[in-house]
């Protein structure tokens, strides 16, 4: 079997691996009590994993440079990234609903680059003279890296918004701070109100008194899979930022290596910096603000359609200096 073949039969291979262990985190999610499910699930993703890096390693092989140059070697790269994260994930949260969101966008990514691209689009072709550098490794492999990274935390949280909809959650607390020095002050205040509140309503029967409601409307199992998922979300985005930042700089780098700039306002530099500045703002709020539960999460969630749009969406609004291909 030559490279080109065992290219098109670990892509659909990896494809075939990803659906069948997506349909089996949903099972596992709908009846949890079935036994193995879970085993089955990392079982499959782990084997999807190798089929990708066996693939990856063989396009490398074959065209002689590092398989980031086009749309379908890209796209085959962020699937490997995500069946990565997610086994990093699983293992921290242990939690098979982690696999019932991110198997899916492994699954997708893999079908659309499988399934969807024209023949001649998943064919190895020289490299423009832009992309001959060494920095091609360096920075297209680290944000891809980052937006993998970010997507499986991003997915996470809107498993997290699903768990606790319409339900008001009090959490364990997730974040480095546990919010500013006033909100403490609030917070102290507020229960010794509801303190005093609670002791003249024991005293005396000739008032009724409304109290914040904040009870804990989960049961306690919902509640620590919530508290899980907002933890590990929490966790796979503080380390999806670093890399994002670390794959910015090393863009700009190498755009004024190439093009004499280190910024140009391209639509992807953009975007790059769009998405930025939503995870910035994610971590900010948790780490300074204290924020957790809900709002963190629907932030998380708008940093998932940004991560897309950065990546996929403005080449197909149209072209700038990061168009090499097809939507690429």
């Amino acid at each position: 079997m030559n490279l080109i073949s065992l290219e098109n039969f670990l892509d659909n291979t990896s494809f075939g691996i990803l659906l069948m262990t997506m349909l089996v985190y949903w099972v596992g999610a709908v009846f949890p009590r079935i036994p193995y499910l879970a085993i089955l699930g990392t079982t499959g993703m782990a084997i999807a994993n190798l089929c990708l890096a066996v693939l990856l390693g063989a396009r490398w092989i074959e065209a002689g440079y590092f398989p980031l140059s086009n749309l379908y070697e890209s796209l085959f790269f962020l699937a490997w990234g995500v069946t990565t994260m997610h086994l990093i994930a699983e293992q921290m949260s242990r939690s098979r609903l982690v696999g019932a969101v991110t198997s899916p966008v492994a699954m997708g990514i893999t079908a659309f680059a499988a399934l969807s691209l024209p023949a001649e689009m998943q064919q190895s072709a020289p490299l423009v003279p832009a992309l001959k550098s060494n920095w091609l490794m360096m920075h297209v492999s680290v944000m891809m890296l980052s937006y993998a990274t970010l997507m499986v935390g991003s997915a996470i949280s809107i498993a997290f918004l699903i768990v606790t909809r319409g339900q008001q959650v009090q959490l364990k607390g997730s974040s480095v701070g546990t919010g500013s020095f006033r909100d403490r002050l609030k917070q102290k205040s507020l229960k010794t109100s509801l303190d005093k509140a609670s002791f003249a309503t024991t005293t005396a029967n000739t008032a009724v008194l409304d109290r914040p409601q904040t009870e804990i409307t989960l049961s306690p199992e919902r509640l620590s899979l919530a508290d899980t998922l907002d933890n590990i979300s929490y966790r796979i985005i503080g380390l999806g930022f670093p890399l994002l930042t670390i794959g910015i700089i090393a863009g700009g780098v190498w755009a004024n290596e190439a093009w004499g700039s280190y910024w140009s306002w391209d639509p992807k530099e953009t975007w790059a910096f769009i998405t930025w500045l939503v995870f910035a703002a994610y971590l900010h709020a948790r780490i300074t603000r204290g924020w957790q539960g809900r709002k963190p999460a629907i932030l998380a969630a708008v940093g998932f359609v940004v991560v897309w749009v950065c990546y996929l969406g403005v080449n197909l609004l149209g072209k700038g200096l990061h168009s090499y291909g097809w939507f690429f």
